[in-house]
């Protein structure tokens, strides 16, 4: 089982994406980011402690959805699932800072875009901007805190997009053999990690130029 997920960890990655779109929803908008412990600081970025471990429990939520509850402390800890956890969030802060350092933005119209494409907003195939407002107030998050947020998610998106584009056009001997054996999980598996690794290489030059603090000792 624990090498299944391994051999699937690409979904923790997706499924992590899904999970800081759905922080506002979950009040994280709203965390002070001035009382409290924090976890990372990344430049002028603060990930609180609360914000955190809200992200932990709903990853490892869905991994014990994944294996029909049978998702161990044993598996959890062979996983580092709480570093992987914090690693994403530093990651994306990361982005989103190096976002504004090259210039990468998304406009009004990519906002919009996002929002009136989204299913939880429609109703019959049709975005309403009832049930768009309706729901916020269920949540009890405001229409400006939400775009703020959805706005700097898809911010960070673009950037790892623009990152894969980058190394999407490099040739690949593994890739190309897999493209003439007509390997499709296996071509898919490749292009992931080749992103991923790019993604990751980013970042770590990224972090050189930013003031970056991790205190693992607050997730242990």
């Amino acid at each position: 089982m624990l090498h299944s997920m391994r051999k699937h960890a690409k979904f923790f990655y997706v499924f992590f994406f899904m999970i800081i779109i759905s922080f506002v929803f979950w009040g994280i908008g709203t965390v002070d980011q001035q009382e409290g412990s924090f976890v990372a600081e990344i430049g002028s970025i603060k990930i609180p402690q609360e914000e955190y471990w809200r992200a932990y429990e709903r990853v490892r939520e869905f991994y014990r959805e994944m294996n029909k509850g049978q998702f161990t402390e044993e598996m959890e800890k062979k996983l580092k699932l709480r570093e992987s956890v914090l690693n994403a969030m530093v990651e994306d802060k990361v982005l989103l800072l190096s976002a504004v350092k090259l210039n990468v933005a998304i406009t009004d119209k990519e906002l919009r875009d996002a929002i009136v494409t989204d299913p939880q907003f429609m109703r019959d195939g049709i975005f309403r901007q009832d049930v768009y407002f309706n729901a916020l107030k269920i949540m009890r998050v405001t229409p400006e805190l939400y775009e703020q947020k959805l706005k700097q998610q898809l911010v960070v998106l673009k950037m790892k997009r623009l990152i894969w584009a980058a190394v999407d056009t490099a040739s690949n001997d593994a890739i190309s053999a897999a493209l003439a054996k007509n390997d499709q999980a296996a071509l898919d598996q490749l292009v992931f990690n080749k992103r991923n690794t790019a993604v990751q290489s980013f970042v770590e030059s990224m972090k050189k130029t930013m003031k970056v603090k991790v205190n693992t000792d607050l997730i242990s």
